[in-house]
């Protein structure tokens, strides 16, 4: 039960991302993802990017983790290895351009991954 805790966390902490560009351009990853989703539908070649797939590919396996009698750690492993891709990087760009709420937004989602790899690793 603990396991799909965790990745049920890791789901929720991946949508609080936060990026910030020009002056008055910010969205969260929850809005940017409604956006891309409602996009795959209409024109999916629009939305076809590895920085756009690979997280929502990772999504997708840790919320078919849910569904498992006995939580796959390869599975829960690449859904944090797809979501952190993107993750790291905003945690990085926020790092790089000093700024607190992107480097924040990121912090959620490397600690639940870290508490959840080594929940799995003990057992």
């Amino acid at each position: 039960m603990k396991s799909k805790i965790l990745n049920t966390s890791i789901i929720f902490c991946s949508l609080l991302g936060y990026l910030q560009w020009g002056k008055d351009q910010q969205i969260y990853l929850f809005q940017l993802e409604l956006e891309l989703l409602r996009k795959l539908f209409i024109n999916p070649m629009s939305v076809i990017h590895p920085f756009t797939l690979l997280p929502l590919f990772g999504q997708l396996l840790l919320f078919t983790t849910l569904w498992q009698k006995q939580v796959s750690k390869r599975m829960t492993y690449l859904g944090i290895g797809c979501l952190g891709l993107l993750l790291l990087l905003i945690f990085i760009i926020g790092c790089m351009g000093l700024n607190l709420k992107i480097m924040l937004s990121a912090v959620p989602f490397i600690l639940t991954s870290i508490v959840t790899i080594l929940y799995h690793q003990k057992k």
